[in-house]
């Protein structure tokens, strides 16, 4: 199937639903999204179980998904200007269905980056790097939006998700600002959002004191390691100095 048709197919289920009843249509939106959630995040574990087996150590703390709301939906399309029908969220609201990966370190966020981008039936659409671009409030993430194919018993669905990669304290940092915001309807006085980015640059500084000792470990480990091997085998065992004799 050409990736044209694939990119209309879901169009035409839709329309093909919305004549009858836009409910109908509402709910084969739904069910294309999460199936595009478990497509992708059965991809993450696998990839996550092959870098323990490989590595032996996972970059995954864990996953989070979600559906987007259809209240936040439609004030993100009444935001951008658009129509609230269900052919203009397909079209212009890229992050219904999200997955949020939480890392350890920095180092993983770009490394699951590229393991994803290299799976071949996933279609990375665009890439926004908050990390080495932060935005001004001090959020820092790793946002990539892709297109997963779905497919169904008689035809093929291309469906996008928006993937956001981040460390623990990026997470914390970005999980209360979110909190705070949203009590004062994203009007916070300057003074608080001035103690947030704040917090947000001594939530980097921790990101990188820890990418440092984490690799200083490593490098300790490989080190021990290597005096291990070069140490003679088979030399004869000294006598115990304490050892009285008969």
């Amino acid at each position: 199937m050409g990736e044209r048709n694939r990119e209309t197919e879901m169009e035409n289920i839709l329309k093909q639903y919305s004549e009858e009843n836009q409910v109908d249509s509402w709910k084969t939106l739904i069910f294309l999204y999460n199936a595009a959630l478990k497509e992708v995040g059965t991809k993450l574990d696998i990839l996550n179980d092959e870098f323990q087996h490989v590595h032996k150590y996972n970059p995954i703390e864990h996953i989070k998904t979600r559906i987007k709301t259809p209240e936040s939906i439609v004030k993100k399309l009444r935001k951008q200007g658009h129509d609230t029908t269900i052919d203009n969220m397909v079209k212009y609201v890229n992050d219904i269905a999200g997955i949020r990966i939480i890392c350890s370190f920095t180092s993983d966020i770009y490394s699951m980056a590229e393991m994803i981008g290299k799976q071949s039936d996933l279609k990375v659409l665009s890439i926004k790097d908050y990390i080495k671009n932060p935005k001004e409030s001090g959020y820092k993430s790793y946002h990539m939006i892709i297109s997963v194919p779905i497919f169904l018993s008689d035809s093929v669905v291309d469906t996008k998700v928006e993937i956001q990669i981040r460390t623990i304290a990026m997470d914390f940092w970005a999980s209360l600002e979110h909190k705070i915001y949203y009590k004062f309807e994203g009007n916070a006085p300057d003074y608080i959002s001035q103690d947030l980015r704040e917090c947000a640059k001594m939530v980097s500084q921790l990101d990188e004191r820890m990418l440092k000792l984490n690799e200083a470990i490593l490098k300790c480990l490989e080190e021990q390691q290597e005096a291990r091997a070069e140490e003679p085998k088979g030399a004869p065992e000294q006598a115990d100095s304490g050892q009285i004799s008969e």
